[in-house]
């Protein structure tokens, strides 16, 4: 890891970024050290994503967090996936046709997940190596396939957070059912992005003695301010 930026926010959040190989990322610690850990996933574009990515490290820190987050592969600045760039655009006429899209979401999910959930462990190794950096370790939001297959593999994240409003694979659903740390689901209820009944299905699927599903009227960006809240009150309950 190395880090290639720093400067304070909110008058005692540093944040600094940094790069892992060549895999960008940015971390945010608070003033108390050293802190528990949540990894915040998105859906790619670490730029683009920037304004909310902070807004919630800064509401992570206020409640005595370090959060870090990592591009993800073919986003941003990284290499594009010819394959995956083929598969999104087979799933948008799809999706625009009303045609079946199983196959082309297992394409263009399933080599994200493989890939990036080692990256998101090789960080995991970086960032408890630091000092600032106390653990446990809480994931949060991003593609919900790979929230999944972390949840299931990686044995340092006790709790995670979901946002059941990606595409994921049927055979992600089995696998569903070996994840047993505490959850915390939300769904909106009208995403047109996305299949509710799976999410349910989904959701009923996790093996997790301790799973919290949320779901609120409205679209895909139209969470409501107060999910955020019950959010950082789970990840308060499991990481403090």
């Amino acid at each position: 890891m190395h880090f290639t930026s720093e400067r304070l926010i909110d008058g005692d959040v540093v944040e600094r970024r940094f790069t892992l190989g060549d895999i960008p990322g940015i971390l945010w610690t608070p003033a108390s050290r050293p802190a528990p850990l949540i990894l915040l996933g998105h859906p790619g574009g670490l730029d683009t994503m920037y304004p909310r990515l902070a807004g919630r490290a800064r509401r992570s820190a206020a409640d005595g967090f370090a959060s870090a987050t990592i591009e993800l592969p073919g986003s941003g600045d990284r290499p594009p996936s010819p394959d995956a760039q083929a598969a999104r655009a087979d799933l948008r006429s799809a999706l625009a046709h009303g045609e079946p899209v199983g196959e082309i979401v297992d394409r263009l999910v399933l080599p994200l997940v493989e890939q990036a959930a080692p990256e998101w462990q090789s960080a995991i190794d970086a960032l408890l190596a630091l000092l600032e950096i106390s653990g446990p370790v809480g994931y949060s939001g991003g593609l919900v396939g790979v929230g999944i297959r972390l949840a299931r593999v990686e044995p340092r994240i006790v709790a995670a957070g979901l946002f059941a409003g990606s595409f994921v694979p049927r055979s992600m659903v089995e696998e569903a059912r070996e994840v047993t740390i505490p959850l915390h689901v939300l769904l909106q209820w009208d995403d047109k992005g996305n299949d509710r009944q799976l999410a349910l299905d989904l959701f009923d699927a996790f093996g997790s003695a301790e799973k919290t599903l949320q779901a609120n009227l409205g679209g895909h960006t139209g969470v409501p301010p107060h999910a955020g809240e019950d959010a950082a009150r789970f990840f308060c309950r499991h990481l403090r």
